[in-house]
């Protein structure tokens, strides 16, 4: 504003060139005690990423305690040989860090996120819990006991007993995929300290592990840290595990998991597919994402938009060790369950007869490659997907290489990798509903023979 209090508009600022970018690529290294480390460089962020990336597979669980991976992986936190539960928690709490576990099927993760300036006394707490966990056996049974609980609630979940329900009916009763990841109430229950701590001495070792850190190493000789700290973890030597081939029955069927009186029903509709290593996984992506990836997708503008069945259905292609789960999930109304599984299948025919056209391709390329630099804008996401790939074992380069295998997508190839991948032919269509009301509707859409379970 001027002295005489004329308003002045000044000119907006533009956008600035466009520039290249690429999923960062990491430096490997090995440490003394044959600890694989990924290292990416991430200039001007303080908080650095972390994450330990242990070869302990559900499918190396005792059949009779299955969940004892979860258990550990909870109890790595609760004290070791240096100090108790509380001190480790307050020490952790001074250096402004924090720790998270997870158990899967590739393995036990333990993230820790923690500023800059505070990494080699963090690192040092990370260690002693992997080094010498104290597994104190009341804590233990407090961990039992609060996974018991959990699964009570995840039984009363209707998308939960969908998942539970698809992969117990799709994969071989003898693969560990076809049973609770987290284990049932069953083996939960026969889960103690010894049991803990025979898993862990037998799959918890630095020479199978793999570490990535991410971050501002400004100043910081991260090697050097590295070996002071979770350098000194030491375990007796193995061989890395080997994955079973996935053995899955993908003949068209419909599963249906009665609910009385249940007002929605919640669907999974899904199928083993092809894994990262194939040569049509870009195209799936893509081809998927254009399916069912967001709001203006296939189905959703078919079963949401058109017909106003449902908030929402997303379709996703998960990556296993071996091959990928591909799935379709959402929840209608129960009234009208059978019109809403007779319109997704008619989506995909018509994708399958018809094909995608260049705009919905490249909505979905701009949405997955477009946006990568800012979903990758932390070191926590770079993080993630680097420690992803290593538990899938994947090359280092896999996800630069990925991206840029993404934009060249051609709409056809999409097209016809997802019409191959969702084949009606060849789902599992799971729903959690009242069996009373759904039943009849879907026997009448012959999408293979119905079963009711309770």
């Amino acid at each position: 504003m001027t002295q005489t209090g004329e308003m002045v508009f000044h000119p907006r600022p533009g956008a600035g060139p466009a520039r290249e970018w690429t999923f960062p690529a990491p430096e490997r290294f090995v440490l003394g005690n044959g600890l694989a480390v990924l290292r990416v460089d991430r200039p001007g962020q303080k908080v650095v990423a972390v994450e330990l990336v242990l070869d302990s597979p559900l499918a190396a669980e005792p059949a009779e305690c299955e969940g004892v991976a979860t258990i550990m992986a909870r109890a790595f936190t609760e004290g070791t040989d240096r100090m108790g539960a509380e001190e480790f928690a307050a020490e952790l709490e001074r250096c402004g860090a924090t720790i998270d576990t997870d158990a899967d099927h590739p393995g036990v993760r333990v993230a820790l996120d923690v500023p800059a300036s505070r990494l080699e006394r963090a690192l040092g707490l990370l260690a002693d819990a992997v080094r010498a966990p104290a597994f104190p056996a009341a804590e233990v049974d407090r961990l039992v006991r609060q996974r018991l609980d959990e699964i009570v609630h995840e039984l009363a979940s209707p998308p939960r007993r969908a998942a539970l329900a698809l992969s117990g009916t799709l994969f071989d009763a003898s693969m560990r995929l076809s049973r609770p990841r987290a284990g049932s109430a069953e083996s939960v229950a026969r889960v103690n300290r010894a049991a803990v701590w025979d898993f862990f001495t037998a799959h918890v070792r630095p020479q199978t592990a793999t570490l990535v850190v991410v971050g501002d190493f400004a100043g910081v000789d991260v090697t050097d840290v590295l070996e002071r700290t979770i350098g000194t973890w030491s375990a007796q030597t193995a061989e890395p595990s080997r994955s079973a081939p996935v053995l899955a029955d993908d003949h068209a069927r419909v599963l249906i998991v009665h609910r009385p009186g249940s007002v929605q029903t919640q669907l999974l509709v899904g199928r083993v597919g092809p894994g990262r290593e194939d040569a049509s996984w870009p195209a799936l992506t893509i081809g998927t994402y254009c399916l069912g990836g967001t709001l203006t997708s296939r189905l959703d503008r078919v079963l949401r938009e058109e017909k106003g069945y449902t908030y929402g259905v997303r379709a996703a292609n998960q990556s296993l060790q071996e091959g990928s789960l591909l799935a379709i999930q959402g929840s209608v109304e129960t009234d009208v369950t059978g019109p809403a599984v007779a319109d997704l299948v008619a989506v995909l025919r018509t994708l399958a007869a018809e094909g995608l056209v260049d705009a919905e391709r490249d909505a979905a390329v701009q949405s997955i490659v477009g946006v990568a630099p800012l979903k990758y804008v932390t070191p926590r996401a770079v993080c993630d997907s680097l420690a992803d790939m290593a538990a899938e074992r994947q090359p280092d380069g896999y996800l630069p290489q990925l991206y840029l295998r993404l934009a060249e997508v051609a709409t056809k190839d999409a097209a016809e990798a997802v019409s191959a991948g969702f084949d009606p032919e060849h789902l599992v269509v799971v729903l959690v509903g009242d069996a009373d009301k759904i039943r009849e509707p879907l026997e009448a859409l012959r999408l293979g023979p119905v079963t009711v379970v309770e």
